[in-house]
């Protein structure tokens, strides 16, 4: 998630330098081959590029509304695990007898189980928006697709964290082991049938925001509405010089200017302008369709893990505890 509150022209650049390119190179050779080649049939009337340009812009605004809306919701959800991370703590902390290493050993296994989420999360799908070299290597430097047991391995140890090694669904497992864990301590008395259906509830809420997590990353944005956006952005950025053209020229016989070629050039630099904009409104869509990849408009799902480990392991009574996740060039993880 970018957190500084005006986006670094070397970010913009980093997404938009292609883009750029190839407008100022399309629209550079529209004006020439109307200008210096005098084919002045090749310009458009603007009046149905505008109504093309409305049509697109409508759709693009749905486009993002609904992109927004997952990555809103995915922040809900994360909003939910921090909470109930904290209830089963304290439900860890007040229900179980007193033996110090049972508490540890549950509260220890739940982080592992956020951070096995959080890592599951993040590998990329078949689906996942792939960018230009420029950004991929700034990710690349940034981003952690390690294997999940590798950075589990200092919550949970021993026969369990070797089982995990073979299991697809990590996290899954993890909660069901603290299932398996509750019913020991039933049996050995440590806490009551009550203590651990209350318990139980928390577990309940965990696979239920797990679910929640997974269906958003594993269902991909409509590819009906993803795709025909970027295809009809891109029919009127391709159309836009040579309308811009008509409209150029039209004012140009009215106010009878004689430097008419210097005059219709500004015809580039508008063309690229608002070409510019189309795009970038709709990659913004494109770049919140999958909350959960790592990028730069992602859930910080990293910084939440940290939060909830700082909590979990302060309600614990430790005392050297981690330090917050810093964002790296302005970007939380």
């Amino acid at each position: 998630m970018y957190i500084k509150r005006n986006i670094s022209w070397g970010i913009i650049l980093r997404y938009a330098w292609k883009n750029l390119l190839f407008f100022t190179l399309w629209a550079t050779g529209v004006f020439s081959v109307y200008f210096f080649l005098d084919w002045r049939h090749i310009d458009i009337p603007f009046q149905p590029l505008s109504v093309i340009g409305i049509a697109v812009a409508f759709y693009i605004g749905f486009k993002n509304s609904q992109s927004y809306d997952r990555f809103w919701e995915g922040r809900k959800i994360w909003g939910g695990i921090v909470n109930y991370s904290r209830t089963w703590a304290n439900g860890v902390l007040s229900l179980v007898e007193d033996d110090q290493e049972t508490k540890r050993v549950l509260i220890y296994r739940h982080i592992a189980w956020i951070n096995a989420l959080r890592i599951q999360l993040r590998q990329p799908t078949s689906f996942s928006i792939k960018e230009n070299r420029a950004v991929e290597k700034l990710f690349d430097r940034h981003n952690e697709r390690n294997p999940v047991c590798q950075d589990i391995s200092n919550f949970v140890g021993g026969p369990e964290l070797e089982d995990l090694q073979h299991r697809k669904n990590v996290a899954t497992h993890l909660v069901k082991n603290q299932g398996l864990h509750l019913k020991e301590l039933l049996a050995e008395g440590k806490i009551s049938e009550f203590d651990k259906q209350i318990l139980h509830h928390s577990l309940e809420e965990f696979y239920n925001l797990q679910g929640k997590c997974e269906r958003i990353k594993n269902t991909p944005f409509p590819r009906q509405y993803a795709y025909f956006s970027t295809l009809f952005t891109w029919i009127f950025v391709l159309l836009l010089p040579f309308g811009l053209l008509n409209v150029f020229q039209d004012e140009l016989n009215e106010a009878k200017v004689t430097t008419h070629g210097w005059f219709l050039f500004l015809m580039i630099f508008f063309s690229v302008l608002i070409s510019w904009i189309f795009t970038t409104m709709e990659k913004i869509g494109s770049n919140s369709e999958d909350p959960f990849e790592g990028r730069i408009n992602d859930v910080p799902m990293t910084a939440l893990c940290r939060t909830i480990e700082i909590d979990l392991r302060d309600m614990l009574d430790e005392k050297e505890l981690p330090e917050k996740v810093k964002a790296k060039d302005h970007i939380l993880y």
